[in-house]
């Protein structure tokens, strides 16, 4: 990889088996260790109902800010190697899992190719993903939506619990 300026990008941290509490923990060390990465905020810990499929255990839900090197679909590849490492398996669509890793925003930018899509879809509808994330970055704006804390103030927050540090 040849040298490039850093970029400021969204992880979403999520988990909901195998004590998820220590598994978002564990990730958000894992994303600092990623190359040419660092961690630069961390949201709250969050307990939230499962969307989707909600016959599984309730999650629980972090945001990282980070800077990075590694290019939109290198830090993906990066964050599945971390999901991995941690016992993810891919079922059916919103099925539990030991770990979910997602880029949520990068810079600003807008991208849809077959293996990433950015800003990631329906996160300004999701509040486990808006409040987490509006607890760091307030002002950020989720392209072609709007800022993140008002886009929270949009959508129910029922069954997100703030639950303690990251």
């Amino acid at each position: 990889m040849r040298a490039r300026e850093t970029a400021t990008a969204y992880i979403g941290v999520g988990s909901n088996l195998d004590d998820p509490v220590g598994k978002v923990r564990a990730a958000l060390g894992a994303l600092d260790a990623l190359p040419a990465t660092r961690v630069t905020a961390r949201s709250s810990l969050y307990r939230t109902e499962p969307v989707g499929y909600a016959d599984q255990p309730q999650f629980v839900n972090a945001v990282a800010r980070i800077e990075t090197a590694l290019a939109p679909e290198d830090l993906l590849r990066a964050l599945l190697g971390i999901e991995a490492r941690y016992g993810r398996v891919r079922s059916v669509r919103n099925a539990p899992r030991t770990l979910d890793l997602d880029v949520l925003l990068y810079e600003d930018r807008l991208l849809h190719t077959p293996m990433l899509t950015i800003p990631h879809p329906r996160m300004h509808e999701r509040a486990f993903v808006l409040a987490p994330l509006a607890e760091i970055a307030p002002d950020v704006v989720i392209p072609g939506r709007g800022r993140a804390a008002a886009l929270l103030d949009a959508v129910t927050r029922r069954g997100v619990e703030r639950i303690g540090p990251a």
